[in-house]
Formats: C-alpha cells, structure tokens, sequence
C-alpha cells in the first residue's frame, strides 16, 4: 500500500502540491492524472524519496518515508519518465546492477535475474548491450530494473510516454498481471485512454491540488459525463473543484 498524508512542496514562491492525500491499495491500480504542471511528478518524487515535503508525509506499507527511507524502497519498484542506462552494459548486466543496490547476491541474485527476463519475455535481448535498442526494449530493461526485487509496491511516472502501440500494449499487460497477483501499482499520466484502460481508482490534480478521485465511473457520474475525458474537462475546469 502507498499513502500520502497532507503533503505540501514549494519550489521558491511556487507551489507545486498543496495538502495533497490519498492512498493506493494493493491488489489496484490507480492513477494520478492532471494536466502537465499539475504537481503529479513531484507527489511521486517525495513518495519515492528524492523529494522532501514542506509539510505532510509519505508511506510506503506503512513506513514513513522520511523516518526508514531504505527499509521502506525495500518494497518499492521504480519505473522513472526517462529509460536512461549504460549503452556500455547489456540488459541482465544493467538489471543486475539494480538488483545489488536492493542487497541481492549469489544465488539470489541469479535467480532474481533469470525470473525477472522470463517474466518479461526478455531471452533475446538480455545479453545484448543497450546500445541502439529501440523504446519498447528499453522499456523492458527498466521495468525489469523496478521489478528484480519483487517489490509489493511500483510507481511510474508517465509510463508510456515515447512508446509504440505494441510497447504500450506489452506494458499494460504487464501490469494487468502484477495487478492480479495482489501488487500496488501507482502510475502518473495525462493520457486519458490509458487511466480509463486500467485504473480501478483515479486521483485528480490540478494546480497542486486533489480536486476528485474515484474510480473512472464515478468520476464520470460526478461530473454527469459519458466519457472520462468529458469528466476530468468539467472537474478541472472549476476552480474550487470537487470530491469524490
């Protein structure tokens, strides 16, 4: 389970998130869309540690995130808006990298590597350098990175930014079947085929704010919309916005 509780982030004289809170449950998966500039990237840098909030606090299964920041990414997977790597390294060499960093060694570790690039249908490409693969290879590698570890917990952030249909569809798979065998999965996006495709839960931001959340049918009801793109257009469109 993820939870955020009243956090706020200021850059200077900008907001970026105001007394934001919301929880994300194991066993769904739920998004966080707003418009770019919303606040969504910076909500999940301070879950994920690499932002501290003025105010409020973050938990990852329950640890403050401030408080234990390493046993709490124990249990988190991490899939960042840029699928940067060593060209240098090939794909199981850059996973195992990531799989060290989470304590993993000897046996473990080989068979965290192999697990990992089957599951992922990565047999191909895992011995190969990283030099001039393509986005949705790319994709592999990274999700693969968050996952070695079996974490309960995955964060992405606009996951499916650059990617082809066949990378996006291979993506939303994957995470249909993490779902199905009881993870928590938070994502941020403001393409809203994708949230209407596989959040059970949405939260809404705007301006750094909480503005509704629900899963996208009642969003939909809320706002007296067909179509969530409707929806989310009319709950953003007011400036004191609406709760669900």
């Amino acid at each position: 389970m993820l939870k955020v509780d009243n956090l706020s982030k200021k850059f200077g004289d900008f907001t970026a998130v105001e007394s934001i809170s919301f929880a994300a449950q194991d066993g769904e998966i739920t998004g966080i869309l707003g418009p770019n500039g919303a606040g969504k990237t910076t909500c999940l840098r301070i879950l994920y540690g690499l932002l501290k909030p003025d105010t409020g606090s973050a938990f990852i299964d329950n640890i403050n995130v401030d408080e234990a920041p390493i046993k709490a990414r124990q249990s988190l997977g991490i899939f960042p808006d840029q699928f940067g790597m060593s060209e240098r390294l090939t794909a199981r060499e850059q996973i195992e990298y990531f799989a060290q960093m989470h304590g993993l060694t000897g046996k473990a570790l080989k068979e965290a590597l192999d697990r990992v690039i089957s599951d992922l249908d990565m047999g191909e490409i895992a011995d190969r350098r990283t030099e001039g693969f393509s986005q949705g290879q790319r994709m592999k590698v990274t999700l693969a990175q968050a996952l070695v570890h079996q974490p309960q917990n995955l964060v992405l952030d606009e996951p499916t930014r650059g990617l082809d249909v066949m990378s996006t569809r291979l993506l939303r798979e994957q995470l249909l079947a993490l779902k199905a065998k009881g993870h928590c999965i938070l994502f941020s996006s403001h393409v809203m085929q994708e949230v209407a495709a596989l959040c059970d839960k949405v939260i809404v931001v705007a301006k750094g704010k909480v503005v509704a959340q629900g899963s996208p049918q009642e969003l939909c009801e809320l706002a007296g919309k067909e179509h969530l793109e409707d929806a989310f257009v009319a709950i953003i469109g007011s400036d004191e916005g609406v709760a669900a």
